[in-house]
């Protein structure tokens, strides 16, 4: 599962920008939890800047859906794999990929917010993004260096919208790599593992 942002205007229009509201998050549990009733591993394809802001998400829930998207996520006891693919925003994305596994593509980024809104918040302007995005530390090498990742996957020449059949053979490789490293491992082995996975994000 995962966010679909479109490829033009009228189907980024279509799938909002690949914002997620409430109910997508309240779907996304659904299926892990029917995932984890049959055992089946799950896969997640991160793209979004973040979940939808807007007044009527805020009153369905949106904050409580994302908290219980990762709440699901940490109680499954089956293999999760989180591919970031594109852009990994906020808790919009950490919804979904709270995984065993996390994976970006190369020129991909995943970060607590975008860049124009850290500016906007520290410098009261979206005109300083650059000094943000390079304050943040948003790329998957950073991530990757900082220990926040587990693996960044290779891009073809130009970037993987440019060859995207090599793009998707690049990552069910590295997908199967990760749920291979997980044979034999029971349901609270794998719960253990993924805990113990983000506790551990920032310590020294």
């Amino acid at each position: 599962m995962g966010q679909e942002k479109g490829a033009d205007t009228t189907s980024r229009i279509h799938h909002n920008f690949g914002m997620a509201r409430p109910e997508g998050y309240r779907k996304a549990q659904r299926l892990m939890h029917m995932a984890n009733q049959f055992k089946i591993p799950v896969v997640t394809l991160v793209d979004t800047a973040g979940a939808y802001p807007g007044v009527g998400a805020e009153e369905r829930g949106q904050s409580e859906a994302i908290a219980k998207s990762v709440e699901t996520c940490l109680r499954m006891g089956v293999p999760i794999i989180s591919t970031i693919i594109g852009e990994g925003g906020s808790g919009g994305a950490i919804a979904i990929a709270t995984g065993n596994k996390v994976y970006m593509l190369e020129h991909s980024i995943y970060s607590v917010i975008s860049p124009e809104g850290c500016a906007s918040i520290l410098w009261r302007s979206a005109d300083y993004a650059k000094d943000a995005a390079e304050a943040l530390k948003l790329t998957a090498q950073d991530m990757k260096k900082n220990k926040l990742i587990d693996n960044i996957i290779a891009e073809p020449t130009g970037g993987a919208h440019r060859d995207h059949d090599t793009t998707i053979v690049s990552v069910t490789n590295q997908i199967e790599k990760g749920l291979s490293e997980f044979d034999g491992m029971n349901a609270e082995q794998l719960i253990q593992h993924r805990r113990e996975k983000f506790l551990a994000m920032g310590r020294v």
